[in-house]
Parts: C-alpha cells; structure tokens; sequence
C-alpha cells in the first residue's frame, strides 16, 4: 500500500545540513527543517536534520550513517556552490555508485526559472546500495522547488530501488540474472536481444 506521492508507507528520509556556521551555532538552520517538514508532507518518516560542518570526509560520514540506518532518501541541502568550502557534491561522489544525473538537472532547471544562478549549484543525485542521495542548494527556496521536482518521481525510484513490481532487483555488479528492471525512461521494457 502506498501513502502520498506513491510512496510505500514504511518509506524513510533523512536531512543533512552542512554548513559551518549551523554546525558552531552562529546561524539557524533554516533550510532542513523546511526540507524535513517536505518530506514528511510527502509522506515520508523524517529522520534529521543532522547537521554537519563544510567538510568532506563528516559530510560523506553522514551521508553512510544515514543509509546504513535505513533511509530510502537522504537529501543533504547547502554546500552546493563554487565557494572553496562547498564540497557536497565531492562527499556525495564517495558515496553513491550510480549517478541520477537527470534528476540533478532536473533540479538545477526548476530553480534557474527563478534565480538565474540556480545553475551555479553543483548538486549531485544517485544511488547508494538501496537508498537514493540527492543535494539540494542552502536556501529555503532551493530547497522548496527542489522538492516539487521530487515530490512526482521519488516513490517510482524507491520502488526501483526496493525491486517492487517489475522491478526486481539485479545486481550487476556480481553478474546478477533477475530479468525485470527497466529501460532508462522507466517504462519496465528492455530493448530485444540480438542475434
């Protein structure tokens, strides 16, 4: 049974802030409780925000711990940016295995409509082990037009990440044989085999 968005009911998130002046306490954080609070609009059991300082090995840290707890979705927000201490997306690259970079885009033009800059962000989305990762920019508005581009298309991703329906899960990393999965526009058909 699925709750909103198409989520599964037992589907979980969790919020990563970085940012340097939240973590010393010079700064509210404002954009993770706005990302937690959309997420839990969307259906999703909240775990977060943790907040971490601008460094890439704590901001890879959290981004493990927060899969190996289980989440389904982990969305960091700050750290985005061409500033020398903006190094989300070089910790996100340690942790994912296989990029989205279609959602990455997708994200970066749903703001450029309103803040020209948005294109500047450098966010990343893919996939760790079952869990998908996604960075959002520091900003309430980012992150509030970043969940409108989510909100359609996260509970068909954790359902292809989870193996649900036709889409059973295939590792090929080992070789794996499971036929299912799906073609890049997720539409469940793969192309014909050749001769």
């Amino acid at each position: 049974m699925s709750g909103a968005a198409g989520l599964p009911e037992d589907a979980r998130a969790s919020v990563v802030t970085v940012s340097d002046r939240a973590f010393r306490g010079s700064y509210s954080d404002r954009s993770g409780p706005v990302l937690a609070e959309g997420l839990a609009a969307l259906g999703f059991a909240v775990d977060g925000p943790a907040v971490v300082p601008d460094e890439r090995e704590q901001i890879a840290a959290a981004l493990r711990a927060a899969i190996a707890a289980g989440a389904d979705l982990v969305v960091t927000t700050g750290g985005t940016g061409l500033a020398p201490r903006d190094v989300t997306p070089e910790a996100t690259a340690e942790v994912i295995e296989r990029a989205v970079p279609g959602l990455a885009e997708a994200l970066r033009a749903a703001g450029r409509a309103k803040v020209p800059t948005a294109v500047l962000s450098r966010g990343l989305a893919g996939v760790a082990g079952r869990a998908l990762v996604v960075n959002l920019p520091g900003s309430t508005g980012g992150v509030r037009d970043g969940l409108a581009v989510l909100g359609p298309v996260v509970g068909h991703a954790i359902d292809q990440l989870r193996g649900v329906g036709d889409h059973r899960a295939v590792d090929h990393r080992a070789g794996g044989q499971g036929g299912g999965g799906s073609d890049a526009h997720g539409t469940g058909v793969e192309p014909a085999a050749g001769p």
